[in-house]
This record gives C-alpha cells, sequence and structure tokens, in this order.
C-alpha cells in the first residue's frame, strides 16, 4: 500500500469534518411534511444458497469490507459505525434499525423480496418483523424479480437462481403477500398496500400480472397500489396498468450525466465510471413527469466498488449537505405534484453498504446523513408551499486526467478503430 493509498485509506475510515456522533438528533416536525421511505437489503446474514455460491459465511459485509479506494478523494470502504457489523438473523438488529429510522424521521422501510418460482431467499428480517410486533416499523415490499446471477448488476450471464414465471405462479406470489398486507404495519397509499415490482419488462406480460394480482387480492376486499421502480431506462407504468412509478436514484444519471477524471489514480488500470453528485443530483430532478404519478427518488451517494473492483460506477463528491439539497427539493417536488398521501420520496437505500449508498452511521460520516434527513423534514414543513430549488447545486469542474488515464483511453479509441476498419473490410467484401 502506497503512502498515498494508505493515507486516504485512513483518511476514510476515521471521523472526518461532517461527523455527526448521534448525541443531539435535530427535532423532527409534529407532522411530517412527506413520506420518506428507504430501500432495504436483507442480505446481511449467511444463507445455505449464499454458502454455496460465494463461500462459506458470505453476507453483504463480505463485499463491502474488500473495497479500497482507486484515486485520490475515492471513499473507500464504507465501514459501518454505530450499528456495526450486524447479522440480520437476530431481530434485535431489525429492531435498532427501526428505532434510528424512526427518530430521524423515516416513514419506514421497502424491503427487496427475493421469490423464485415459490422459493423465497433472504427471507429471515422480513419473517422477524412479522413474528415481532412490537418493532415499531412500516414496510412494504419491492418483488426484485431478476434472475439471481453470478455478476451484480442484472445480466442473464452464469443464472444461479432463475425466475420461473407462470400464471400459476402469479396466484402463487399473491398468495404469498397475504401475511404482510394483513400486518397493521404494512404501508399504504389511501388504504392501498403499496407493492413494488422491481422490472415488469423482464415478465412475459406484466400487465397480465398485474390484472391476475388485482383480481386475486379483490376477492379479499383488497386492491394494492401497484408500482413499479424506474430503472434501465424503463419509467413509465401505464403500460403494465401500474398506479405509479418510483425513483430508484441514481437511475437515469447512470448514462445521462458526463464522467469525470480522477487527478489522481492509486492504480493505473483503474477504469471506474466516476460521476458528479451535483450532476447525478440535477438529472434525476429533472427527469419527473407530469402524466403518470412518479414518487421522486433520492440516493445519499452511490459506489459499487466492493461489487465491482476497478470497474465500478461512482457518484463522486456527496457531502450531507448536498444530499439534504436533493432530498429537500425532490420533498418539494412531492408535494406540487401530488395530494396528501401520495407524497412519498424513495430514498436509495437505508442499508446498500456494498453500493456505498447508506442513511446507517459509518465510520467517517457518523449521524450525518440521518441528521441532515430530519431537517430537511423540519424545513419542509416549516415553509411547505416553497418550490423545489436546485440552485445548491453547481456543475462540478471536470478533474484533470492523469497521463495514465490518458494513456488507457488511447488505447481503447486504437482498439475501437481497428475493430471499425475490419468490419469495414468486412462488409467491402459483400
Amino acid at each position: 500500500m502506497s503512502n498515498d493509498l494508505r493515507g486516504q485509506y485512513v483518511q476514510n475510515v476515521q471521523p472526518g469534518p461532517d461527523y455527526d456522533d448521534g448525541s443531539s438528533p435535530p427535532p423532527l416536525p409534529d407532522r411530517k411534511p412527506v413520506r420518506l421511505i428507504a430501500y432495504y437489503l436483507p442480505q446481511f446474514h449467511a444463507i445455505p444458497e449464499n454458502d454455496e455460491w460465494w463461500g462459506k459465511g458470505f453476507t453483504e459485509w463480505t463485499n463491502a469490507t474488500k473495497a479500497l479506494p482507486g484515486f485520490e478523494g475515492h471513499y473507500q470502504p464504507r465501514l459501518p459505525g454505530a450499528l456495526g457489523f450486524y447479522d440480520l438473523r437476530d431481530p434485535d438488529a431489525l429492531r435498532r434499525q427501526a428505532e434510528l429510522a424512526r427518530r430521524y424521521g423515516i416513514e419506514g422501510f421497502c424491503f427487496h423480496h427475493y421469490w423464485f418460482g415459490g422459493r423465497r431467499l433472504l427471507e429471515t428480517p422480513i419473517n422477524n418483523l412479522l413474528a415481532n410486533p412490537d418493532i415499531d416499523l412500516p414496510f412494504c415490499v419491492n418483488w426484485a424479480n431478476e434472475n439471481w446471477s453470478r455478476r451484480w448488476d442484472g445480466s442473464e450471464s452464469a443464472i444461479l437462481m432463475a425466475q420461473q414465471h407462470s400464471p400459476e405462479d402469479d396466484l402463487a406470489f399473491a398468495r404469498s403477500l397475504e401475511p404482510l398486507f394483513d400486518d397493521p404495519r404494512y404501508i399504504r397509499i389511501g388504504g392501498r398496500p403499496l407493492l413494488m415490482l422491481y422490472r415488469p419488462g423482464l415478465l412475459p406480460d406484466a400487465a397480465a400480472t398485474v390484472q391476475r394480482w388485482r383480481d386475486h387480492f379483490a376477492a379479499r376486499g383488497d386492491d394494492p397500489y401497484i408500482v413499479m421502480a424506474q430503472v434501465f431506462e424503463d419509467y413509465d407504468p401505464r403500460p403494465y396498468g401500474m398506479d405509479g412509478a418510483a425513483g430508484f436514484a441514481p437511475g437515469p444519471a447512470r448514462t445521462r450525466v458526463d464522467p469525470i477524471f480522477p487527478a489522481k489514480l492509486f492504480d493505473p488500470s483503474y477504469r471506474g465510471h466516476v460521476l458528479p453528485y451535483d450532476e447525478v443530483a440535477l438529472e434525476v430532478l429533472a427527469h419527473r413527469s407530469t402524466e403518470y404519478r412518479a414518487f421522486p427518488g433520492v440516493c445519499p451517494s452511490w459506489d459499487n466498488e466492493a461489487r465491482r473492483p476497478g470497474v465500478g460506477l461512482v457518484v463522486h463528491g456527496s457531502t450531507p449537505a448536498k444530499y439534504g439539497a436533493w432530498l429537500e427539493a425532490a420533498g418539494r417536488q412531492a408535494i406540487e405534484s401530488a395530494p396528501e398521501d401520495e407524497r412519498i420520496v424513495f430514498i436509495n437505500a437505508w442499508n446498500e453498504w456494498a453500493e456505498g449508498t447508506y442513511l446507517e452511521p459509518d465510520r467517517h460520516f457518523g449521524f450525518a446523513y440521518l441528521a441532515e434527513t430530519a431537517r430537511v423534514l423540519a424545513r419542509i414543513a416549516e415553509r411547505p408551499n416553497l418550490p423545489a430549488d436546485t440552485s445548491p447545486f453547481r456543475t462540478a469542474d471536470a478533474l484533470a486526467p492523469t497521463p495514465a488515464y490518458l494513456r488507457l483511453v488511447r488505447r481503447a479509441a486504437r482498439k475501437g478503430a481497428r475493430i471499425a476498419e475490419g468490419i469495414a473490410r468486412s462488409l467491402s467484401s459483400f
């Protein structure tokens, strides 16, 4: 480890200038002006399938703790603070998370829900929640309906657990949700249980699936409020017969924001895609529709270096204040566009440690992002009719590319030119 790399590492795992020790949480308003729902990853406990696929004892902590900074200013690794390396087989871990979320104004969690043709994975945390009605935690679920593969980006290669879609499975899935919907803590919109489908475009006929769900629950006197996540350039819920769409930041900014170049690489072969947090926030805030119900989404940060070493996506430059500005603008957008019960902002995420986006306290910022969340709710409640303001964001100056990085770019360009020439020669022979 070079001195520069070591210095960056030491800096990252110690309290920084924005550190908040959690001893004085900001006061919350008597009535929260918007409902904040944070996505929740349940993969912080060992299961037999992960033992087989990734090694004995694998959890999300296995990924999160192995990351290193790739360039100067790169905030890795992301290590937990006050909650520690919790194990979600213990109901008290979820109880502590619920207490913390409530203290800082988070309405509840949207659990990523894994269902594969009747087989569930990572179900222990939500089963613990159902079995412990004293845990004060509103919740809903997002069916993560991708195949489970050996890659972390939703690709279909090296499938470990495949989805098995059929009309019969649609109904089996609906029946499996009944105990969740019957729980008084389940999040509802206008009295309707909130159900999210992550990628409806992967289903053979998502509109038919949604209708089967509606028919099933109508027989029970229920009508779920069904939304999709806005991911992979699929944003409009109307073709699927859904009620709305939920922001899943950084979402559209992944491909619509120009990358910046790290000024100093610790590894000359580093090829991560680095985006400025300011521009990501502006892009996501601008990507809104008045033609259908779209719940805004924000993220405290994003960096999946832990899952994709050296080639990940890094949303660089987040601070608690910038996150607060984005959250406040999104909250005001929700107030402008929706009736009271539908004023919801989705936060990605509560605990996505290996993707570098979480509200839980860490070693460098402590409780700072949670504290900013509470302050934003208070600011909006004090003046709820102000328009959304994006002026706190300033376009970051592009960082100067290093000579090593430029060599990589030139090498890639030469390789691309050779490929193009080969294609041209092949076409000319026809």
